[in-house]
């Protein structure tokens, strides 16, 4: 079977085409010890672009993607976030991205294999139609079964369970990680026993909270963080204008402050963010992209110490001076997944949310005639909104609620 679709090609001057694409429908799992199945035929209806995508570009033009590549293909059909309609079902679903030979695809270890649509072994949404493991097409929550028709304003809020899924993961992580690196101190400063530390320790983890850029896994974090932690002192570090749409809208969800960094030094930055908080960040949320991220961190001494910097960011290299980092008893997470659960969580929280507000729509047309374009002048760009999105198949959305 043949569709119409976007997809990356390891090529210099246009790593990102748009055409006709033959699909394939090998068998795949969704979990160590579960069975291969064949993909079941989907409809995507509303994506959403992802800076992944803009990273795989890259890596397209550098020669780099055949890794990504479905086996014995040549090409990847991008697109991970987005809501799909399964004709045989008649119902619309969430497509779990990642699956694979592994007990836990969101930490796989050196026996086990992981593929995710759209980013990496495996096509993904970005196309006219294609297949998805059935165990993976996750349902939208109960109020919305026999829709024939996606309100827009749902759609919005759905297209973001992909990187909602991270967030919450993130979160977990940051807790676990948290609680185990500083329950000892609490308990000798407190001098309780091992539980009652460990439950203070999670809770002074969030204490003091950066999340250094402003794309949506750093706003979903923060919300994240907000709804667990509701005394977190949270900043947002971005070099957007504290008067931009998108400042606005995030302080104003997550409860926040924000620290413009646009004409400001790596060391005032630091200073500034010190500044706020009274002291160090106890937990620093790398998500800007940007090499500055750790070296306001580490070099400059932003995060505290006994701190937790969790790098979001694909890209950029994290690099650390091991004395002061030893001494300051820092530990760097780096872990961008989610399971089943997580993205069943970010479903339901996202269809009772505000999240649709900072979407905005690039017309199919528009995208499709150059989308590499579209990527580096449109949707990547200085002033580009929080989030951009693109109606698929006007067939199933119900644009009345726009």
């Amino acid at each position: 079977m043949t569709t119409n679709g976007t997809y990356f090609v390891n090529d210099k001057d246009r790593p990102l085409r748009y055409g006709e694409i033959n699909l394939i429908n090998p068998p795949r799992r969704r979990l160590r010890g579960e069975p291969e199945k064949k993909g079941v035929l989907a409809l995507p209806v509303f994506c959403g672009f992802c800076g992944t995508d803009m990273e795989l570009m890259r890596m397209g033009r550098r020669g780099e993607l055949s890794p990504k590549f479905p086996a014995g293909e040549q090409r990847l059909i991008n697109g991970h976030e987005g809501v799909v309609w399964v004709p045989s079902e008649n119902r619309f679903a969430i497509v779990l991205i990642r699956g694979g030979d592994s007990c836990d695809p969101s930490r796989f270890t050196e026996d086990e294999t992981y593929f995710e649509y759209g980013c990496d072994g495996a096509d993904g949404l970005f196309a006219d139609r294609n297949y998805f493991n059935p165990d993976m097409l996750l349902r939208l929550p109960p109020r919305y079964d026999g829709l024939t028709k996606l309100p827009l304003k749902l759609a919005k809020r759905l297209v973001f369970c992909d990187p909602y899924a991270c967030a919450v993961f993130q979160r977990e992580r940051m807790e676990d990680i948290g609680e185990a690196q500083n329950f000892r101190v609490v308990m000798a400063r407190e001098g309780c026993d091992e539980a009652r530390a460990r439950s203070i320790a999670k809770e002074e983890t969030f204490r003091r909270v950066v999340v250094y850029g402003l794309g949506t896994t750093g706003l979903f974090i923060g919300d994240q963080i907000r709804r667990h932690y509701p005394g977190a002192d949270i900043l947002f570090v971005a070099r957007s204008e504290a008067s931009s749409d998108k400042a606005r809208f995030a302080c104003e969800v997550v409860n926040a402050a924000y620290l413009c960094a646009a004409g400001l030094t790596e060391a005032q930055i630091a200073d500034a963010v010190r500044a706020h908080f009274g002291g160090a960040a106890t937990v620093f949320v790398g998500t800007s992209g940007s090499e500055a991220e750790h070296r306001v961190a580490f070099k400059e001494k932003a995060l505290g110490p006994n701190g937790v910097y969790d790098s979001f960011s694909l890209g950029p290299q994290v690099t650390f001076d091991t004395m002061p980092f030893g001494f300051w008893n820092h530990v760097i997470l780096s872990s961008i997944n989610f399971t089943r659960a997580h993205m069943e969580e970010a479903i339901a929280i996202l269809s009772e949310s505000r999240f649709d507000e900072p979407v905005r729509l690039i017309d199919r047309e528009e995208f499709t005639a150059d989308p590499i374009g579209a990527y580096e002048n449109k949707i990547y760009c200085k002033g580009a909104p929080l989030k951009t999105a693109v109606i698929w198949n006007r067939e199933y959305i119900d644009t009345e609620d726009a």
